[in-house]
């Protein structure tokens, strides 16, 4: 047995260098870099590790720890987690910045992301050490003690040989599809630069088999068993059908047994949005045909989905009263959801195994023509999305509104694009095989109806977190995953203004991306759902402060073209669609990234299709209009399910 001599820091990276993970017999190398902001934490131990000896670790420079953190979880994500980029921070605001960005991948489908963010001195011998958060009830206590409830894993390394077993402990949890998630080792400042004699066992080649554990076979009856006495079943598409590559699987199963299927949003791309079975988004931001079929669906068949608030309507959205909710998950915890009857293992050979039960019942489902007239339903309504102009019969979507904005808005930019009518136009002009990315607003919302690809993987959405902001640094990460492809980035004006610090690392990197801003001036979605529950406009709309004291004055422009030429990108203002077809098209012909800033009326989203969700409206209020609104929320209330 040999060992060798080294820093801890030095130990981490030579460790990162050398794991692999195999999936399906295909062997991958996990670690393909670190994404860092050099603070004092972490400059002169972890930095000195990397500048002496990096090994096949790429090094990626980070503008905000938020951001670096947002692109290497879109990398995860795009990799399907079998890749991963680590990210570290310096101890203080560095690591409080990652705190938002763990809470994404942990929350939403389970994305390996894992952060060093530096921490406090372990002797305690300069106490307190800049940046250094002093809670007089503990010592102990320091800003990495903030990842605790957002991570699957925590650990904080005070002495040197403890990195052999944190280390050990952090790969199983990044490469188990059933618990991966954010996972968080804090470094002491001292402790990075300490030197141990480490085995070289410990760094030996590792490769992490993840597996496709099929569920037992009592539960595979289970399900079997409900499924054949249902008349009109119902998949729901989850994220976990992406990640286990399982979309063909679900699209064979769904067109065997005559079974049509809803998407949620991070199962949205797992199967093609071509295929006969499929009625797209379902739930709070689905399509009429998903929600319309969901109305009389009388078994809910949930794979690898976490059956969120959207996807089932706050639990109202499958109306029969006699409905039963299966689920294939590789997460217990999930599959337990909404009282279901469980099956826990892997999708794609659950699937499978289930298959072969239905196939022995001679299955098929009651539907005639349902599918059909619920898919003709939904094309008739995206055509008439997809012409929706201002025009003289121009009405806005969402009647809720202050009555100055609409007119306000097209004569201070010019602008007379409808957001529902973009959305077609961007899908019309790009490449096939591009991706496409969106997040928090009401741009999701939008998407998971409209939106339409045969790329398996081409709609990259975080709406598990719901994270504004996430955009433009996933762009970067997606772009880093696929280089060879088309990246799209489709961002309000609020959460550009909220994170856009790595467009600088996207230059840095010669990496083609394209933003496309959506400017209508507010935090739009959150503007309806504060009109249409009956309250005023109030801090949604970005306006000036008036005579009044109050942010009710006139609306603010802001040219998003120009912050991008700042930065060196290629930009465009576009204020009709025909100009939004035109810089697409120009777009294309660029090495550079682009930024195409839409300047898009208010209210002209989508505003939904037979869905409700639970709000926490006031129950007391002044106002009528609130007392109306909570008196049908509590009617709604009443007939959703209640756990």
């Amino acid at each position: 047995m040999e060992y060798t001599k080294m820093t801890v820091a030095q130990a981490l990276v030579k460790f990162l260098d050398n794991q692999y993970v195999e999936f399906d017999g295909v062997e991958t190398k996990f670690v393909e870099g670190i994404f860092t902001i050099f603070g004092h934490g972490i400059a002169v131990g972890l930095g000195q590790a990397l500048d002496e000896n990096p090994g096949e670790l790429k090094v990626f420079q980070g503008r905000n720890e938020q951001g670096m953190c947002h692109v290497a979880t879109a990398f995860a994500k795009q990799h399907n987690r079998r890749k991963i980029i680590p990210c570290a921070s310096s101890v203080g605001p560095g690591a409080a910045n990652m705190v938002t960005a763990a809470a994404n991948p942990s929350v939403e489908n389970n994305i390996p992301l894992l952060v060093f963010p530096a921490d406090t001195f372990a002797n305690r011998q300069p106490d307190p050490v800049l940046q250094q958060l002093e809670q007089s009830s503990s010592l102990s206590v320091t800003t990495n003690d903030a990842f605790k409830p957002v991570c699957k894993y925590w650990d904080r390394i005070v002495r040197p040989e403890q990195l052999m077993t944190a280390m050990i402990s952090a790969m199983r949890v990044l490469t188990d599809p059933a618990e991966t998630g954010a996972v968080c080792i804090g470094i002491c400042q001292d402790v990075e630069g300490e030197s141990y004699e480490y085995p070289d066992y410990f760094f030996q080649k590792r490769v992490h088999r993840i597996t496709r554990p099929v569920a037992v076979e009592e539960e595979v009856e289970d399900l079997a068993a409900i499924i054949a006495g249902a008349k009109k079943p119902l998949v729901v598409v989850g994220g976990g059908v992406k990640y286990s590559e399982a979309g063909e699987a679900v699209e064979k199963f769904c067109e065997e047994f005559n079974i049509p299927f809803g998407e949620s949003q991070a199962g949205k791309s797992a199967c093609k949005s071509s295929h006969s079975k499929c009625l797209g988004g379902i739930g709070v931001t689905g399509t009429l045909a998903s929600n319309t079929i969901a109305e009389e669906a009388d078994v809910v068949i949930a794979i690898g989905t976490r059956l969120s608030d959207f996807t089932t309507g706050s639990k109202s959205q499958y109306k029969n009263p006699n409905v039963k909710v299966v689920t294939i998950n590789s997460s217990k915890f999930h599959a337990y959801k909404m009282d279901a009857v469980k099956a826990v293992g892997d999708a794609k050979v659950t699937i499978e195994a289930l298959s072969q039960k239905l196939r022995e019942r001679k299955f098929i489902s009651a539907y005639t023509t349902e599918i059909t007239e619920a898919k003709a339903a939904w094309d008739k309504e995206m055509e008439r999305l997809a012409k929706y102009a201002y025009d003289d019969q121009f009405e806005p979507m969402v009647k809720a509104r202050d009555p100055r904005t609409i007119p306000e808005f097209v004569e201070l930019t010019g602008g007379v694009i409808t957001q529902t009518a973009a959305l077609c136009a961007i899908r019309e002009v790009i490449a096939e095989d591009a991706t496409i990315i969106t997040a928090g607003g009401s741009l999701p919302s939008c998407m998971q109806r409209i939106w339409t690809t045969d790329k398996r993987g081409g709609y990259h959405a975080e709406y598990g977190y719901s994270c504004m902001g996430y955009e433009v640094a996933a762009a970067l990460g997606v772009k880093l995953a696929e280089p060879d492809k088309e990246v799209y980035a489709v961002v309000g004006d609020a959460s550009f203004q909220m994170l856009h610090s790595e467009i600088m690392t996207a230059m840095q990197e010669r990496a083609k991306i394209n933003i496309l801003v959506f400017d209508n001036c507010g935090f739009g979605c959150i503007n309806n759902l504060q009109m249409n529950n009956g309250i005023g406009s109030i801090g949604t709309e970005f306006r000036y402060r008036d005579a009044n004291n109050e942010t009710k004055g006139n609306l603010i422009p802001v040219s998003y073209a120009k912050v991008a030429e700042g930065y060196g990108l290629k930009a465009y203002t576009v204020k009709t669609i025909d100009e939004l077809k035109a810089a697409l098209e120009d777009a294309k012909n660029q090495d550079n990234a682009v930024l195409i800033d839409l300047k898009v009326i208010p209210k002209t989203m989508t505003d939904g299709y037979k869905s409700w969700w639970n709000v926490g409206l006031a129950s007391t209020s002044g106002m009528e209009s609130v007392q109306e609104k909570y008196t049908e929320l509590e009617a709604e209330r009443y007939k959703a399910r209640r756990y």
